[in-house]
């Protein structure tokens, strides 16, 4: 069958005519003039090449034909909005796969002893959690929320919704520290072993201000790069080297002295995570209650 793509032009408003019975409680009702409808009924016969309305000045009357179209219009129409009614009542109830993008430190430290609870509270969502970190194309790989940790967030059409600012921390075991001594500035890491992260910009340039606010950039002798912070921090508690890393991938590290905190009175550049997802008009519910739960739950801890 061709594609017509004005097969269905006029006929809402020929059976709100035939409804209501009259073209001006119809114009009143659709919010149009009288003349518009009027018009509308005519180009609607003309396409079809039928008389569907006998008019008089007082009263409009079915034709045969018009019966005829009448009933298949009504039967349409009244599917259309059952569809939109069902796809209101699943909007309403949140529902579906939900496949979420997250860092692995950020998924296990803060994402694990919260998902349970998300889970409970809504049932009929099922939830695909990829931790990876790797960055992603939400669209393109199909995503529906993606977690991302970053200093700098580049420009995107995507919503990026910031709800956590993490510190990011210079750190090293007390082992090396013995070995090798305490840095004192930036400036002497370029003398140390550093462990970096491969996934940075760049991994071997790290930024920190002074106490006038001024930006200081050392270039590293990295002794071992990783797309892994769990590495890196093993082998920073085994004493391999320095390390930078955000708060949220330590857990009791510096309560028990494992490791030491350094260059405190430099700072860095905060972690900001957001929540990306591809738009904010018509979000489906399953997205939706996870955004507000992530909020309520992490939101600005």
């Amino acid at each position: 069958m061709a594609f017509d793509s004005k097969l269905l032009d006029g006929m809402v408003i020929f059976v709100e005519v035939v409804d209501v019975g009259s073209f001006t409680l119809a114009a009143q009702r659709s919010g149009h003039s009288t003349s518009y409808i009027s018009k509308e009924i005519n180009k609607l016969e003309n396409r079809l090449g039928v008389r569907l309305l006998q008019r008089t000045t007082r009263t409009i009357r079915l034709t045969y034909e018009g019966e005829i179209y009448y009933q298949q219009a009504r039967h349409i129409i009244d599917s259309a909005q059952q569809a939109v009614h069902d796809l209101s009542g699943r909007q309403a109830e949140p529902q579906g796969e939900l496949k979420i993008s997250c860092p692995v430190s950020f998924g296990l430290s803060r994402i694990r002893p919260i998902i349970a609870k998300f889970m409970a509270k809504y049932p009929q969502i099922t939830i695909n959690v990829d931790l990876s970190d790797k960055k992603v194309d939400v669209v393109a790989d199909g995503f529906d929320v993606v977690i991302r940790a970053t200093s700098q967030l580049q420009d995107s059409s995507l919503v990026c919704r910031k709800f956590m600012t993490a510190k990011a921390l210079t750190l090293a075991a007390p082992s090396y520290i013995k070995e090798y001594g305490m840095p004192t500035t930036p400036q002497d890491l370029a003398e140390h072993k550093v462990l970096t992260y491969s996934y940075l910009k760049h991994p071997q340039i790290w930024s920190y201000f002074d106490s006038e606010g001024r930006e200081q950039l050392v270039h590293l002798k990295t002794s071992v790069t990783s797309s892994s912070p769990e590495l890196l921090l093993e082998l920073c508690v085994a004493g391999q080297g320095i390390i930078r890393l955000p708060t949220f991938n330590l857990t009791d590290e510096l309560d028990n002295g494992t490791l030491v905190p350094m260059l405190n009175d430099y700072g860095m550049p905060d972690i900001g995570v957001y929540l990306i997802y591809a738009s904010r008009q018509h979000l489906p519910a399953k997205i939706r209650v996870f955004i507000d739960f992530i909020l309520e739950e992490l939101g600005n801890s």
